[in-house]
């Protein structure tokens, strides 16, 4: 019996994988985008609903247009890549929240939040644009579905979330709520060192198809890592370190500005 469960998940495995585009990379997805939506929805309109919504203003209206910018050129790509199913995926949504936290996150979906703690760091579009392409960059490789697909297979949860649902309904709904960091007012999970390489790989190179010089990114990490004095930031803590990401940026700089035109 053992053997046959392991043969069923191998086949599992290797079927129910997808490709995260730009990296090549192979990720797990037993469970659709579409079925994490309706969750996510609801999860993002509480989010915003705790905090004061200050999108209308002149630095909301900045975070909106920088947002706008990169999400259209990154969907362009996309679809020339054959990535079409992936952006019908997309129903990109941009707001500035007030609170001091030094944050921003994005949803799957495209649902986007920016904090204004995080503004006195950004400075300006080609600040933002670095924070916005590494958020972008965890929505297109689907790194909350991915962490979700985890922890259906660790637990045994197989067939789809609405089989799932069937099996063990508590331990699904903490396995979506976990993937999509709901449960709390902030609502946003801490991804793995690799998928936070990855988003900064993507980012990098997001930027720089949405006409924003990728070379700021490295200036921006390293106002984030003097921001933190004696604790990181949120948008640290659970990261790697600045250095490192400084790092693999430069290391990822000539493939980025491949795509930058001024």
């Amino acid at each position: 019996m053992k053997k046959i469960i392991l043969i069923f998940s191998a086949g599992l495995l290797a079927y129910a994988c997808t490709t995260v585009p730009l990296t090549g990379r192979r990720s797990l997805a037993v469970i659709s985008n579409e079925e994490i939506q309706p969750l996510v929805n609801e999860e993002y309109k509480k989010a915003i609903a705790a905090e004061k919504n200050l999108t209308k203003t002149s630095n909301g209206q900045m975070v909106v247009k920088v947002g706008q910018k990169m999400a259209k050129a990154v969907e362009s790509y996309l679809v020339s890549e054959g990535y079409q199913d992936l952006v019908n995926d997309f129903a990109w949504e941009f707001n500035l929240l007030e609170s001091d936290q030094i944050n921003a996150w994005c949803m799957p979906g495209g649902k986007v939040a920016f904090y204004t703690g995080i503004l006195p760091i950004t400075k300006d579009e080609a600040g933002i644009a670095v924070v916005m392409g590494h958020e972008i960059a965890h929505a297109v490789a689907s790194h909350a579905r991915e962490r979700m697909s985890n922890g259906m297979l660790l637990n045994g949860l197989l067939g789809g979330a609405s089989a799932a649902m069937g099996q063990n309904p508590t331990m699904m709904q903490q396995i979506l709520l976990q993937g999509v960091g709901a449960g709390s007012q902030l609502g946003m999970l801490s991804f793995s060192r690799k998928h936070e390489l990855e988003a900064d790989e993507m980012g990098l190179i997001f930027m720089a198809m949405a006409g924003y010089d990728p070379r700021q990114a490295p200036a921006f990490w390293q106002r984030m890592a003097a921001a933190g004095g004696g604790a990181p930031p949120e948008f640290l803590s659970t990261h790697p370190g600045p250095d490192r990401r400084i790092e693999r940026l430069n290391a990822n700089m000539p493939k980025a500005l491949q795509y930058y035109k001024k």
